[in-house]
């Protein structure tokens, strides 16, 4: 028998990097982490860029120690999705990618909807509204600076521009377009009518591929400066969220996850977009999927509210580990204030503590004062917006899902596993923790021939990951919970 393939996937989060070998082993995947880095933003001149050239950098030291541990035959990219950088005729990057945190999108929902109404947006796209999603980016440099979009020859979005880097070719792969709020979801193209509208220029958007396409090998001069082997670059499911759901490790058609991070995705795998007036009053998702499916989902701010208040309170000189965050929010008295995740105010970077506190005197609320107490609120919060999502998602598909999955490096908080249990009613499954870089490996494999799809991929890795088990307690006091709960949604 021949020595298994070895793989590499670059999984981007929104605070580090990762580089992961992997290989198909025994019925397995095995996986092995050769560099991890930080990935963090940088403000100049007003503007939140993301580092873009550290991060390629940061690529290539990734390559080099695969290298070291005898290399690899492919290399895939995953990270979050919406954001972009622009390429000259020349095929230059012409800045760094813009965060989707920075303020250059507020106001851009508003002045959008002048141009095409927001009915229309969705009835094409499917796509839930967000402020930081591409549509608005792309607005804002027609409505700011309109010479940088003149300038502009491609628009790559974060691993297609990765991609270019390693290859030379400038391609669109699928599940990334289809964060754009630009993609037509039932043509899988880019919707011309929107583009038009919006005087964004058509002529920037490169062809769109399915996950899973072999894009080229490293580029020549890249294997002589690295000293490695020509290696596949393969258009994974690059956007994160995608090629965590390829990772479920269930057998069911219809199943329901939440892929648990800084954000929380909350979703199900469908065959065809679901676009209608329901979908739209709920302003439920439509994404693309690996192999052409649909995920519809609802986008919930996540442990972004846990990581963001830890670094508040480092700020103000405590240290404290999320183990440690963990263990005092069980020492709070529970069900005393809730906060919407998702109110606006908790998107951008800085003092969240403060506003939740903020949040639960307007909303007549007890205010939580401690460090304990502002935990619980986060997590109860978290796990409650969880079952809002599913009833919503419930309504939408006419089904109901017994057990969640939920996946990602968010399950390694037993608390808020048990919690998002108790607060649906439902039995959670929880696992794998390295869901993203599992999808991404697996999709490699895939475009390799080494598994023959999806199915036989979420059975493999049921049997590489373990699983834990939680299940729906106090109940009751849930309930009430929610019912209180409901009353501080806008």
């Amino acid at each position: 028998m021949g020595k298994a393939k070895q793989v590499l996937a670059f999984d981007f989060g929104g605070g580090s990097g990762r580089a992961i070998l992997g290989r198909l082993e025994d019925g397995r995947i095995r996986m092995e982490e050769v560099h991890r880095f930080s990935n963090d933003p940088v403000i100049l001149g007003g503007t939140m860029y993301w580092d873009t050239l550290r991060h390629f950098y940061e690529i290539k030291q990734g390559i080099v120690k695969a290298g070291q541990k005898g290399g690899c035959v492919s290399i895939g990219i995953d990270t979050w999705g919406v954001d972009f950088g622009l390429l000259d005729a020349h095929g230059e990057l012409l800045e760094s990618a813009v965060h989707y945190r920075d303020e250059r999108t507020l106001g851009m929902q508003e002045a959008v909807f002048e141009k095409i109404p927001r009915e229309r947006i969705y009835e094409l796209t499917g796509n839930q509204f967000e402020n930081f999603n591409t549509i608005f980016q792309l607005y804002a440099l027609v409505k700011k600076r309109p010479w940088l979009l003149e300038r502009a020859d491609t628009l790559l979005l974060m691993p297609d521009l990765f991609n270019y880097f390693l290859t030379g070719e400038k391609r669109a792969e699928y599940t990334m377009a289809a964060t754009t709020q630009l993609l037509d979801a039932r043509k899988a193209e880019w919707a011309g009518e929107i583009l038009e509208a919006l005087k964004i220029p058509a002529r920037i958007l490169p062809e769109i591929i399915p996950s899973g396409t072999v894009l080229g090998e490293l580029k020549p001069e890249l294997c002589r400066e690295l000293c490695v082997e020509p290696a596949k670059v393969i258009a994974i499911a690059g956007h994160d969220t995608q090629s965590a759901v390829v990772s479920v490790p269930t057998r069911e058609k219809d199943f329901i996850f939440i892929s648990c991070g800084t954000w929380s995705l909350f979703g199900t795998e469908l065959e065809a977009p679901l676009i209608g007036e329901k979908s739209f009053a709920l302003d439920i998702s439509n994404e693309g999927g690996y192999g052409g499916t649909r995920t519809l989902l609802k986008n919930i701010i996540g442990l972004w509210l846990a990581q963001e208040s830890r670094r508040q309170w480092q700020r103000e000189g405590m240290e404290y580990s999320f183990g440690q965050l963990e263990e005092m929010a069980l020492t709070a008295r529970p069900f005393r204030s809730f906060i919407d995740p998702d109110d606006p105010r908790f998107v951008a970077a800085g003092d969240i503590p403060g506003r939740i506190r903020q949040f639960c005197r307007e909303t007549g609320q007890t205010v939580p004062e401690t460090v304990a107490e502002i935990m619980c609120c986060i997590n109860q919060s978290l796990a409650l917006k969880y079952r809002y999502a599913l009833e919503q998602i419930e309504s939408c598909t006419g089904k109901q899902y017994p057990v969640i999955h939920m996946i990602g490096g968010g399950i390694q908080s037993k608390l808020l596993c048990q919690m998002a249990a108790g607060a649906s009613g439902r039995k959670v499954l929880a696992g794998p923790v390295e869901a993203t870089a599992l999808g991404n490996i697996a999709v490699q494999l895939m475009a390799l021939g080494e598994i023959e799809s999806v199915a036989q991929a979420r059975q493999i890795i049921a049997k590489s990951e373990a699983v834990c088990e939680y299940l729906p307690q106090d109940c009751g006091q849930w309930n009430a919970a929610y019912d209180k709960f409901l009353t501080i949604l806008k």
